[in-house]
């Protein structure tokens, strides 16, 4: 690994993880100044200020020195993570106007919410961008050619097959039909092919193929005639939502499989990972970098409502109790669940480290 690709990837890392954060704090910041709720700063990063500076409003915009994250105070906060000062029954009636915490449960949701919404957001609006210029990758789901000896050989498909379905959903490109694919290794499969004026139903079960640490599902099927398809405003709407809907049933596709033991928490990637990849896609394509970009923002607002405490997710597992109780949780059950959020999360963050650590490592010796 050279040092200019290093440096490539420390700064697209940079640029694309300050960027999603930026968008998601400010759906949390945007929504609470709408409700009318007082904001004391907004950071991108957590630590120390490199630069800030206060707005008319009184607001203070950071760019703190480690940029892994960020944050909105909220007046009432005693940290970045919302936690709530010691003297809030002290404030004042108007001050509890403008406080966060004596918000109704329906504000606190919304505030909260407005941060994952936020990363949703801007990948649907990176995706109408890309497919009304560029346009999107959706190739006519034909088959041209089927691998000597491969799964797909075995299972009976041959050159000329149009796939229509794999098991219940509906299959409109050869794209859609790859991801399936990837997603099933070593998982049965009722694939449905017309050939000629026929309809076929097909069992197949893709071969595993590991790559850079990475699992998928390989059938061993090729289409040779990949198409760019430029689509019109509405469309582009359309064809984006479909593409946010597509990654989030593929990430939790994934957590299920590692939930039920049949995928690995070696297959998880963490920030140097991430580096790794949006150094490989920032030298050969400014616009592979945008729709990085895109399936991160996604990635990113879906792990943040998982109901894990310290998460927007667990946030609002809390309100929800709030709401059915009529009361709040007990402080001391609130702050055992974020130990345990926290412990969780920082875990996570070992694993994901250590995994890229690793496929580092053996990337250099190979």
């Amino acid at each position: 690994m050279d040092i200019p690709f290093v440096g490539t990837s420390v700064i697209a890392f940079i640029a694309v993880f300050s960027a999603l954060v930026f968008f998601h704090e400010l759906g949390h910041f945007w929504v609470a100044r709408r409700l009318g709720i007082r904001v004391d700063v907004f950071s991108i990063g957590f630590g120390p200020p490199l630069w800030s500076r206060k707005d008319r409003h009184g607001i203070e915009w950071r760019l703190s020195a480690i940029p892994l994250g960020g944050y909105v105070k909220f007046f009432g906060d005693a940290t970045a993570a919302s936690n709530q000062t010691q003297d809030l029954e002290l404030m004042s009636e108007a001050d509890r106007r403008d406080c966060f915490h004596f918000r109704p449960i329906s504000h606190r949701a919304a505030v909260v919410a407005a941060g994952p919404i936020a990363n949703f957001l801007l990948a649907l609006v990176i995706f109408i961008g890309m497919f009304m210029t560029v346009g999107q990758q959706f190739s006519e789901p034909v088959i041209d050619k089927v691998l000597e000896g491969s799964r797909a050989e075995k299972a009976g498909f041959q050159a000329g097959d149009r796939v229509l379905q794999v098991g219940s959903s509906g299959i409109e490109s050869f794209e859609q039909f790859r991801n399936q694919i990837v997603l099933n290794a070593d998982k049965p499969l009722s694939i449905t092919v017309q050939r000629g004026g026929e309809t076929l139903v097909l069992e197949a079960i893709p071969a595993t193929h590991v790559d850079k640490s990475s699992r998928s599902g390989r059938l061993g099927v090729v289409n040779e005639h990949p198409a760019m398809v430029q689509r019109g405003f509405f469309d582009a709407v359309w064809y984006s939502g479909v593409e946010v809907r597509d990654n989030v049933l593929m990430i939790l596709h994934v957590v299920g499989e590692m939930i039920r033991g049949e995928r690995s928490v070696k297959d998880l990637g963490g920030p140097l990972k991430i580096a790794e990849v949006s150094g490989e896609v920032a030298q050969s394509s400014l616009l592979g970098l945008v729709m990085l970009t895109a399936v991160l923002s996604i990635n990113l607002g879906l792990i943040n409502l998982f109901p894990i405490p310290v998460l927007d997710g667990g946030h609002l597992l809390y309100y929800a109790f709030e709401a059915v109780r009529g009361r709040p949780l007990g402080e001391r059950v609130q702050e055992y669940g974020f130990r345990v959020g926290m412990a969780l999360v920082l875990l996570l963050m070992v694993v994901v480290t250590w995994n890229d650590l690793i496929g580092m490592v053996s990337r250099i010796q190979s």
